[in-house]
Parts: C-alpha cells; sequence; structure tokens
C-alpha cells in the first residue's frame, strides 16, 4: 500500500484549496481513508475520514461545514475539499489507510492507521 498526497500550497484566508491522496497497491472501493494534519509544534490531528465501501464519512468538529472528504474509485483518490479556511488550518496534512476498518472510537487515533502518506504544506495566510 502506498499513499501519495498532493495539493498543499499558499492561501489566503477565507479561500480554498484541494487536497489529493493517490493510492496504490489496494483496491479503494474496498477501504477506508483517514486525513491527519500536523501544524508546528503540535501533535498530529485526525481531520477527516471516509469509508468507501459504507458511504460514510466523519469529521473533527473544528472542519465540519467547511471540509469534505470525497472519493473517485476509478482513480483510487481520496480529495478533501477545504473552504473557508483559516489561519489555524496551517499544518502538513497527511492521508493515512488502515489494515481494516476501525470502529468509530478509534478513527482520531494515529496508531490506527497503517500506512501513511508523505504529507502535504498548507499555509493560510494573508
Amino acid at each position: 500500500v502506498q499513499l501519495q498526497a498532493s495539493g498543499g500550497g499558499l492561501v489566503q484566508p477565507g479561500g480554498s484549496l484541494r487536497l489529493s491522496c493517490a493510492g496504490s497497491g489496494f483496491t479503494l472501493d474496498y477501504y477506508a481513508i483517514g486525513w491527519f494534519r500536523q501544524a508546528p509544534g503540535k501533535e498530529r490531528e485526525w481531520v477527516s475520514f471516509v469509508s468507501v465501501r459504507e458511504g460514510k464519512t466523519y469529521y473533527t468538529d473544528s472542519v465540519k461545514g467547511r471540509f469534505t472528504i470525497s472519493e473517485d474509485s476509478a482513480k483510487n483518490t481520496v480529495y478533501l475539499q477545504m473552504n473557508n479556511l483559516k489561519p489555524e488550518d496551517t499544518a502538513v496534512y497527511y492521508c493515512a489507510a488502515p489494515v481494516n476498518r476501525p470502529i468509530n472510537s478509534a478513527l482520531s487515533r494515529v496508531a490506527t492507521y497503517a500506512y501513511w502518506g508523505q504529507g502535504t504544506l498548507v499555509t493560510v495566510s494573508s
């Protein structure tokens, strides 16, 4: 399993970015992907999760209504559409995949995920 995150960049507050997580070595239809972020000096924080097979999505409270996770099974890619970005969204964003679909209480745990992409930097600043 390999994951490749991309799409980060510099954006002004209120702007938008779309991150991509391209996967290989597995079939996305039967899989699940999570997004995490890590700001300088802070711990890695869970952002969102999609279970493609179930068609279910989950978000941390701070991004609800602003971020949308989606997938394109034909491209084996998961996206994170980020709107109304705020300076506190500045971080390196990582996509990650678990070995199996975790229980909901484990979605936010770093240890739940066995495979990680390399991270893409999002900077929100005027």
